[in-house]
């Protein structure tokens, strides 16, 4: 149920450390100490146990304050969740006190904390689960927004980044409204997965006065099986997912193809936006089909991920000396999705693929397939315009896309007194 918009002020950024010790206190966490990191050190690690922690990347972290969110231009990590919420908050204000309690407990659980001391008797400040001193584990927590955030509830409607839509089915898509959708996305990755479960469940901890759950998607990476350190890992038809990702060192392809363009509200400006894609994947039909129809859909060969005809993952598909398709098929995924043309090269998108897994469905099949995250700077030129390319291409048989959502991910923080989407209610 939606509820009414409010004339209530927004929290400004002035107020933010002594609203937001406010909101903490109430959840038990005003206390919580950030762990000192300096020279590779932890809070209570013995020098024995440091060196397993650095052997685990337990210590690894990813500073979370900056121009743009971490979980962007981070490779992959391990393991994944996306969790859609719906916001619940009463007015304006509320909405802000949660986007700063969400903001200031991800601060504190990337760069490491610990448990606060609290009487015995009170309800413990957080689950306990990684023990009392949580290390980074190089966590990402990336927050972004969903077009019906931006409806009349809290003010917000002449703010809404302008290709900012709620996601509508294409053609070979079953979308689940269970599934699909939501105020809010929180993408949350690490390098283990009770990390990711803890972070989740902390999140949710703090700001459930203002967020419920919609939906959830875990995910995980393949392991790095080389052959070579630059190898992309495989999904779970075990083909190699995000071979020809554009260069995020490059800051000309980054303001070219992910941050937010100029014709974007002016506090959107290094945010991007986000597509995910829960994409299911019939496992038992494609292990039927021969390799070689496997290879010839795809356009790569499984083993190596060359293009057909190429010796290396990395190769130039070379689309303009095989223009009749004798080698890679007209139809093959990657010469749909990136047919390598000038007219199309502003058509990229940045991929981070990941694997799930949900057990079985009701007919006894598995229920596998991609979590399909994408960050791009325009949906409608990029995203979109490869469905449409894609639309009929030979390995629809083979997956159904049953939810995801389209997001705006807002600038990162500029500092410790700032919180995300702070912009809007500037």
């Amino acid at each position: 149920m939606r509820l009414p918009p409010s004339r209530a002020r927004p929290v400004n950024r002035r107020s933010f450390l002594k609203r937001s010790a406010v909101t903490l206190g109430a959840t038990g966490l005003a206390s919580a100490t950030a762990v000192e990191l300096t020279g590779g050190n932890a809070l209570g690690a013995d020098s024995a146990s440091l060196e397993t922690l650095e052997r685990d990347s337990l210590l690894n972290r990813v500073a979370y304050d900056g121009p743009h969110q971490p979980g962007i231009l981070q490779p992959a990590a391990a393991f994944a969740t996306v969790a859609a919420l719906d916001c619940v908050a009463a007015d304006a204000s509320q909405l802000v006190l949660g986007l700063q309690a969400l903001t200031v407990r991800a601060r504190q659980l990337t760069q490491g904390t610990t448990m606060p001391d609290q009487e015995v008797d009170e309800p413990p400040a957080d689950s306990g689960t990684l023990g009392p001193v949580i290390l980074p584990d190089a966590t990402t927590v990336t927050v972004a927004f969903g077009a019906t955030l931006f409806d009349d509830r809290y003010g917000l409607k002449g703010k809404k980044p302008v290709h900012l839509a709620p996601m509508e089915p294409f053609a070979n898509d079953d979308l689940d409204p269970a599934q699909t959708g939501g105020d809010l996305l929180i993408q949350i990755t690490a390098q283990h997965r009770d990390t990711v479960v803890h972070t989740l469940r902390e999140l949710v901890r703090v700001a459930r006065a203002q967020f419920v759950l919609r939906w959830t998607v875990d995910a995980f990476q393949s392991a790095d099986r080389g052959p070579t350190s630059r190898s992309s890992r495989r999904n779970l038809f075990g083909f190699r997912d995000g071979t020809s990702n554009p260069d995020t060192t490059s800051a000309d392809d980054m303001n070219r193809l992910i941050w937010a363009g100029s014709e974007e509200p002016s506090w959107a400006g290094g945010g991007t936006y986000q597509v995910v894609r829960t994409i299911r994947m019939h496992v038992e039909f494609w292990d039927r089909v021969g390799l070689r129809e496997q290879e010839d859909m795809i356009g790569r060969t499984r083993d190596t991920g060359a293009p057909q005809g190429g010796t290396g993952e990395f190769d130039d598909p070379r689309f303009d000396v095989d223009p009749r398709g004798e080698r890679i098929q007209l139809d093959a995924h990657i010469r749909l999705a990136n047919p390598r043309t000038p007219k199309t090269d502003d058509e990229r998108i940045l991929r981070r693929g990941y694997n799930y897994h949900r057990g079985i469905d009701a007919a006894g099949q598995l229920d596998q397939g991609l979590l399909f995250v994408a960050f791009n700077q325009n949906p409608e030129r990029q995203f979109k315009a490869i469905q449409r390319r894609l639309d009929g291409e030979p390995m629809v048989d083979y997956i159904t896309p049953v939810g995801g959502g389209y997001f705006f991910a807002p600038p990162g923080t500029r500092d410790g007194a700032d919180w995300i989407g702070s912009g809007l209610f500037g």
